[in-house]
């Protein structure tokens, strides 16, 4: 059976080579059925090189929802020029699988240990996952979720949280 890192890898390296989106295996894992919120990130030598994901499902499975944020994170990710295929033997994938946002009442509800961070205020909206390293406070969690969104230090933020499973190499 496929993980949900091989299965990234493998969506990623053939889209960058041929051009072609595979399709989802047709027998899936227990983690890879049903619908879920997916973010695929990608590093090369330490370093972020692409994180693409959706906070709530927009595919038919956990599978085809890896499929499409593997390829948008190596391709599509604003911050960064689309993987070469020189790169690709270089990255090292981590697949995060969230759980459905719950709105909370304050920051005293966060543990960016544990929880992601969602931030919203009208159309504008950052999410941060957890465990990310160098974010240890829920100050630091949300201030760079603002700062995602162009959502100002000082502006009132409705606040939801979310936990994900971490799949990585």
């Amino acid at each position: 059976m496929m993980t949900p890192v091989q299965l990234a890898k493998e969506s990623l390296e053939i889209y960058v080579k041929e051009r072609h989106i595979i399709s989802a295996p047709e027998k899936l894992p227990s983690e890879m059925q049903g619908e879920a919120g997916v973010f695929v990130s990608l590093k090369e030598m330490g370093q972020l090189r692409g994180c693409i994901g959706t906070f709530m499902p927009t595919r038919d499975n956990i599978a085809q929802e890896i499929i499409y944020n593997a390829i948008a994170a190596g391709t599509e990710d604003p911050r960064f020029y689309p993987i070469s295929v020189d790169e690709l033997e270089k990255l090292v994938y981590s697949v995060d699988i969230l759980s459905p946002p719950e709105s909370v009442d304050s920051e005293g509800d966060l543990d960016p240990q544990q929880y992601g961070v969602i931030v919203q205020n009208g159309s504008r909206r950052g999410l941060l996952l957890p465990m990310l390293e160098g974010v240890d406070t829920v100050e630091e969690q949300v201030s760079i979720a603002k700062q995602k969104a162009g959502i100002g230090t000082d502006e009132v933020v409705k606040l939801m949280r979310f936990k994900v499973v971490r799949y990585k190499v």
